[in-house]
């Protein structure tokens, strides 16, 4: 038993001992182990983790340097600010699973959007942010400045414009935490969010150039130079929360180094884990075991390998209370 965690680290050490339990606490371990010999790690975090309020332990692993860089879906990039701006006028609806078509046009009318139990209020979340992030975009437009979505988001949790509507503590709001630490953020098809929706809007409309906004092929021109200067030593960590294009993106880093850069020296990921309900069979990328990355050059036959088939909602925060001692 570790004598230095706390009480839920103790509580899974001595109860999570078989089965995807078992591998929780492996992987848990795993990345422990990987900080500890000098390795860094990228978290990717797919589906709608953000309004799942992952901040709430993610955050911290921010701040307390578990994770080096973060690529995510521009829906957890924007979720977690508009948590914490709009938290009050959340709806949650227990009973999802029994709401009719008339019952989901209903939340519609009212100006709710639903993921699985929770509604997002449009006006206070949505069109809260719009207006902030619009001013923003439109300067940026007007001087001929290009940033990546993330970056326009820090300069508008940076600006302190948003505080007047904070409504949860702003320590568990991981954009803020990665804000404050100008934590490197990929965003692979960012357009796929409702800002990147509404920045379309405005280039059809003529109001802002599309340039404006670094595009997905940039982002990962960057990330390449990034896992080029921080992956000697004990190299780069993968913990992959879901699937989707938050971990297929930002994992080919590796094989198109390797073998488009013609670059034979690159390391491998040296850590992965994924926690996923995706299933093997139906031939899906995000149901692929580990050792199906191999053969794309992604991981190394040593890569050390963790899989938990489960619920992130509920895997990830045991094992980052592992990571942080709680």
């Amino acid at each position: 038993m570790s004598t230095t965690k706390g009480p839920v680290s103790q509580f899974i050490e001595k109860n999570y001992l078989h089965f995807n339990a078992a591998a929780l606490m492996d992987a848990a371990k795993g990345y422990e182990t990987h900080l500890l010999e000098g390795g860094k790690m990228m978290v990717t975090l797919a589906g709608a983790m953000s309004t799942a309020e992952l901040g709430i332990s993610l955050a911290e692993m921010i701040r307390q340097d578990k994770i080096a860089i973060i690529s995510c879906t521009g829906a957890n990039l924007e979720e977690d600010i508009m948590n914490l701006v709009a938290h009050s006028h959340y709806k949650r609806v227990p009973n999802y699973r029994d709401l009719s078509p008339q019952d989901e046009w209903d939340l519609l009318e009212n100006h709710y959007n639903r993921v699985t139990d929770t509604c997002i209020p449009e006006e206070e979340a949505f069109r809260r942010l719009q207006k902030h992030i619009h001013k923003i975009w439109s300067e940026a437009d007007q001087s001929g400045e290009r940033y990546f979505p993330h970056e326009y988001m820090y300069k508008m949790l940076l600006s302190g414009d948003l505080e007047q509507y904070y409504e949860i503590d702003p320590k568990n709001s991981w954009m803020l935490a990665a804000a404050e630490k100008n934590l490197p953020i990929v965003v692979p098809g960012w357009e796929d969010s409702t800002m990147g929706n509404i920045f379309a809007s405005y280039v059809i409309k003529g109001e802002i150039k599309a340039s404006t906004m670094k595009s997905g092929i940039e982002y990962m021109a960057w990330l390449a130079d990034w896992y080029v200067k921080n992956s000697s030593g004990k190299g780069i960590g993968f913990f992959q929360i879901g699937g989707g294009i938050a971990g297929d993106f930002p994992i080919c880093v590796v094989p198109m180094l390797y073998q488009d850069m013609e670059m034979p020296e690159i390391p491998f990921w040296s850590y992965f884990c994924q926690i996923s309900d995706s299933t093997t069979s139906y031939g899906s990328y995000s149901g692929a075991v580990p050792n199906e990355k191999i053969t794309w050059g992604k991981l190394d036959i040593h890569t050390p390998k963790f899989i938990v088939e489960s619920d992130a909602t509920i895997v990830a925060p045991l094992i980052f209370a592992w990571l942080l001692g709680q």
